[in-house]
């Protein structure tokens, strides 16, 4: 630097390589500038002033950022430092302050007109030459750093394209916007230099991702989009770079909790990688969007992409295994659980993605996944919990049961310590018992059957409530009652057919005067009942009248005589019958209660097994029966039937033709005939070798 004295006794510092214009010496020799100090905010000395501290103008305190900001930062500045091109060596023209500020007001008016009114307006005034110039000056500047070719782009796009300013989400447009609108031709060069900078790609994901997170710390701030384009470009193809390493933007995302609009960002940019691929999608939303479900100012973006995603992908099969049982559960409080963070119409929004949420959670094979769910379930379906959520479990719970094998076993354990969820279990259980697949309903009767001994065990011991353990244990005297079988009601088929009959009688006697007149009476009396049931009645009464009369004379003289006959023996039987019981009672207690235990306990066993050996005997009569059909009874059918072929044959034969009566008479005596003979014949050569055999012997 070169300093000079300046008019009025001061002193002033001139930056190096700047030469005073035409015009300015009159002026004291550029009195329009500033000195380095002021301008870069250090000291700077008043020499008309007494001799004092030097005047301090302190510079701007900058904010601190996160650790990853000045990670980030520390790598653009290296980066920087290596894609600076040479400067150019431009000849200076000499110019005065008027033409200065002229040139500033029109670079401000530029600017305020370079904003378009709309996107599309901004991508048709695109000059794709210029861009390709661009591009090329940057690949042959930087013909070994394939990331400056990149930034270089994502600047020259998001320049160009700058219209009103919109929301973080782009809700209102649709989810491939602003990408959608991009030509072919763009796309083309898009499309080109990430092939050409294929390594560089996940670097650059994250410049642009931050580079959109800085903008909007600037106040007047620019519009995002040519940041935007390159982030759906990228993630279109290779929807993994956004779910690499998801705990780092996590930790973004939370470093940013406090500014929505730069969370909505974050989100935004990582769920593009979900409408190229569901998998990816998935994950995105389990590992960013989850977390933060319940946030006011984000849980609606992220319920919001779930409904997108999950429509844009109506084939779930490649999303199965994403989601287990850690992150299904929260997903079912948070869509049936009353009076949660959520408001109620996100909550009735998420209800709506239940079903297929729970279609991803089950997975491919539900059969050997579902026992894992089962304890989960159960823990939640308690008496107090909220009607739709208790019927949606109870309703899970019976189809774990249902289609996994091991969720009995498991029930089995957990019984125990959820007595009331499982009395609940149990009597919605009872109530759909009709719609149970019937090997289903035998391993149920199975486990109900173990329920009842551990019911008896508890109550034994009064470890737990005893209200509990007798709810359950009615419930699975219930169910087991229910398993034994359809039976018909007879009694209420009975009371049915005897209204019906009582009512139509009174129905008759009333419309048509008496019971002569009546459909009922000429009925029966036309059929000869009534006559018949009359001397019937009449018969009856006089038969009872004489048994009535025999009864009266001799039933108290035969009374008496046979008590004075059997009395004392009755006596007596009576005496021994008191003393043996009074033995047994005293001397054979504890192996009568033994005996009682034993009987109990066989009985039980015998209900359990008897069960699977009747199963077993009627899997064994099926396959004799199954094996008689085939061997036996189906042979003798085709035999049968080629028989009775043959004998028509022979009938049209013989009957020339017109099969008559008399034609079949004559045949069928001829057959008799033949027959006769022939068992003659048997006969006679039976006899005759029997009296051969006698007369050797």
């Amino acid at each position: 630097m070169a300093a000079r004295m300046a008019g009025g006794g001061r002193w002033e510092v001139v930056k190096k390589g700047r030469r005073p214009g035409a015009g300015g010496s009159g002026k004291g020799g550029g009195g329009d500038r500033r000195a380095l100090g002021e301008a870069n905010g250090v000291w700077k000395y008043d020499l008309t002033r007494p001799l004092s501290l030097p005047v301090i103008t302190p510079a701007p305190i900058q904010t601190t950022s996160t650790l990853y900001e000045r990670g980030f930062e520390k790598i653009m500045k290296r980066q920087n430092k290596e894609q600076v091109p040479p400067p150019a060596v431009e000849p200076k023209k000499p110019g005065n302050k008027k033409q200065t500020k002229k040139v500033a007001t029109l670079a401000n008016q530029n600017q305020k007109q370079g904003r378009f009114r709309s996107l599309e307006e901004a991508l048709k005034a695109l000059d794709m030459a210029a861009l390709q110039r661009e591009l090329d000056k940057s690949q042959s500047v930087f013909s070994g750093n394939p990331s400056v070719w990149l930034k270089d782009l994502a600047s020259y796009l998001n320049y160009k394209l700058q219209v009103p300013p919109s929301e973080p989400t782009l809700s209102q447009h649709t989810h491939d916007y602003p990408y959608s609108l991009v030509s072919r031709e763009l796309r083309g060069i898009i499309r080109g230099l990430l092939a050409k900078a294929a390594g560089c790609l996940e670097l650059f994901f994250d410049h642009c991702l931050f580079t959109m997170l800085q903008e909007l710390d600037k106040t007047p701030g620019e519009s995002l989009h040519g940041y935007r384009i390159c982030i759906q470009a990228i993630l279109q193809d290779k929807p993994k770079i956004a779910t690499t390493n998801l705990g780092k933007f996590l930790e973004l995302l939370r470093s940013h909790q406090s500014r929505p609009a730069k969370c909505l960002t974050i989100m935004w940019a990582l769920g593009q990688a979900g409408f190229a691929n569901l998998t990816e999608g998935l994950k995105v939303w389990l590992g960013i969007m989850l977390p933060v479900l319940g946030i006011k100012s984000l849980s609606p973006f992220a319920i919001a992409y779930l409904d997108r995603l999950l429509l844009m992908h109506p084939n779930l099969t490649k999303g199965f295994g994403m989601i287990g049982p850690k992150d299904f559960f929260p997903l079912l409080d948070f869509a049936y659980m009353p009076n949660n963070s959520l408001t109620p119409s996100l909550q009735e929004q998420l209800c709506q993605l239940y079903p297929r949420l729970k279609v991803l959670a089950f997975g491919a094979k539900p059969e050997s996944t579902l026992h894992t769910y089962f304890p989960s379930f159960l823990s939640r379906a308690t008496p107090s919990c909220p009607p739709e959520m208790k019927k949606e479990l109870l309703s899970s719970l019976t189809e774990c049961l249902t289609v996994d094998p091991l969720s009995t076993s498991v029930w089995r354990q957990l019984y125990p310590k959820h007595l009331s969820q499982s009395s609940l279990l149990l009597e919605h259980l009872l109530r759909s018992w009709e719609q149970i697949p019937k090997k289903t309903q035998k391993s149920l009767q199975e486990t109900i059957q173990f329920f009842k001994l551990t019911n008896q065990e508890l109550l034994r011991k009064g470890s737990c409530s005893n209200q509990e353990v007798t709810t359950c244990d009615v419930a699975c005297k219930r169910l087991l009652q229910q398993a034994r079988g359809f039976r018909l009601p007879w009694t209420r088929l009975l009371l049915l057919v005897l209204v019906f009959a009582i009512g139509f009688l009174c129905h008759d006697f009333r419309s048509h005067g008496s019971f002569q007149a009546s459909l009922s009476g000429r009925l029966l009396h036309s059929s000869g009942f009534l006559p018949a049931g009359q001397q019937a009645c009449m018969r009856i009464y006089s038969y009872s009248l004489q048994g009535y009369s025999w009864l009266e004379e001799t039933l108290p003289a035969w009374g008496s005589h046979l008590l004075t006959m059997v009395r004392p023996s009755l006596q007596l039987a009576w005496t021994h019958t008191n003393a043996t019981v009074s033995f047994l009672s005293a001397h054979c207690a504890s192996h009568l209660a033994w005996f009682g235990d034993s009987l109990t306990s066989l009985s039980q066993r015998l209900q359990i097994q008897f069960p699977d050996a009747l199963n077993q005997l009627l899997h064994s009569l099926r396959e004799l029966l199954l094996f008689l059909y085939q061997n036996v009874l189906l042979p003798m059918w085709h035999m049968l039937l080629e028989a009775l072929s043959r004998v028509q044959e022979h009938c049209h034969k013989a009957c020339r033709g017109e099969v008559t009566w008399d034609c079949l008479k004559t045949q069928l005596s001829e057959a008799v005939h033949w027959t006769w003979l022939c068992l003659q014949d048997i006969t006679v050569a039976f006899l005759d070798w029997a009296l051969t055999m006698i007369s050797q012997q």
